[in-house]
């Protein structure tokens, strides 16, 4: 029994040593497998566009001059390029979102002053979770945790519009200042349009029984995170966001090859040009029944852009389609009554429309 005993705590000691270094060797290896796909990644990016030429005109036959040429050269090079930028930032973004989830998300703006909270709504909108499918749980969470109503439409306006997805693209397929102009003009619209909608005193809008709902008062639970938790939360949002996403890449970007191969040079400019004053509000009217996402809407952009549209009218227009879906408004029917909803809609649009004739002016 004596050597029962005294073995017992060798054997747990055996144990213990073991587990910190699990704990360390394991990050390490992440890291290490990180950094060479990583490196895998670049070297890949650098060879898509003499892969796409190589493909389109010598495995294919296509003839450089052709429509169906441009066309298919276009596709062959967008979809890697789109696919690949897609899988290393959301991945990165799917790490930071582990330490901002909704309940985080909630009991950070919950208590702000409306102006500060319309800002920190605003910019909280880009790295945390959110869809049209979530705005109902989520704005019932965001009243009855006391957020203004004001501050609450910042999050849901920015959450949508200015995402990791549009900013990715934008960035690959239109350069950095682009990227930038549409992360700025696209928080600016969510501050300033949540603001106005809480200076309206609309709150008696809001249907009857999420304005009965009191908060519950409930400790939101902290389970802490290892590193290997929050890289695995990184994978995770890659199989979720662009497992979905990848079908709407694709359809985006045969539209945009389809207008980059066949709608002539300038063809656009007369349309969505700078001279027609009346084509920003004309692509706000058109976005908003639509129904995509980012992924699918940023290769039609860059293929407007190419053939002669003006770059504030096609922002307005992927803004539009972006923030202000038909399917999102259903949802929100739910706890918005018909006014509300009606004000958020104009609101956004005026705010999207003057951002439009801002770039056209400018740039």
């Amino acid at each position: 029994m004596k050597s029962d005993k005294n073995s017992l705590p060798l054997c747990c000691d055996g144990i213990e040593e073991k587990n910190p270094r699990k704990d360390i060797t394991s990050p390490l290896k992440n890291c290490l497998l990180m950094f060479t796909a990583l490196i895998v990644w670049v070297l890949l990016y650098r060879q898509l566009l003499p892969f796409s030429n190589f493909l389109t005109y010598d495995i294919v036959r296509l003839s450089r001059e052709s429509h169906l040429g441009a066309s298919m050269e276009f596709f062959f090079y967008d979809t890697p390029k789109v696919l690949m930028l897609l899988t290393l930032v959301v991945y990165g973004v799917g790490i930071i979102r582990s330490f901002f989830t909704p309940e985080k998300t909630r009991a950070i703006l919950a208590g702000r002053r409306e102006s500060v909270g319309n800002v920190l709504a605003a910019m909280l909108g880009i790295v945390t979770p959110f869809c049209s499918c979530s705005a109902v749980p989520l704005f019932i969470g965001f009243v009855t945790a006391g957020v203004p109503l004001g501050v609450t439409f910042s999050f849901l306006i920015s959450a949508p519009m200015v995402n990791e997805i549009a900013l990715v693209l934008l960035y690959g397929l239109l350069g950095w200042k682009v990227a930038a102009l549409y992360l700025v003009t696209g928080l600016v619209v969510a501050i300033v349009a949540g603001w106005v909608i809480g200076r309206l005193g609309m709150e008696n809008h809001i249907e009857q029984w999420v304005r009965d709902l009191r908060a519950a008062g409930s400790e939101i639970p902290d389970i802490p995170l290892s590193w290997n938790d929050r890289l695995s939360r990184g994978w995770e949002a890659v199989r979720d966001i662009v497992g979905k996403v990848w079908i709407y890449v694709l359809a985006g970007i045969a539209v945009g090859a389809g207008i980059h191969g066949y709608v002539p040079e300038g063809a656009l400019a007369a349309i969505m040009g700078k001279g027609a004053w009346w084509s920003v509000p004309l692509a706000v009217l058109l976005g908003v029944p639509m129904y995509s996402n980012a992924a699918g809407i940023v290769p039609v952009v860059h293929a407007l852009l190419e053939k002669g549209a003006a770059l504030g009218t096609v922002l307005a227009f992927m803004m539009s389609v972006i923030a202000l879906s038909l399917p999102e408004m259903v949802i929100l029917r739910k706890v918005l009554m018909p006014r509300l909803i009606g004000v958020f809609i104009a609101v956004v649009a005026a705010g999207i429309i003057l951002v439009g004739y801002l770039f056209n002016i400018i740039i």
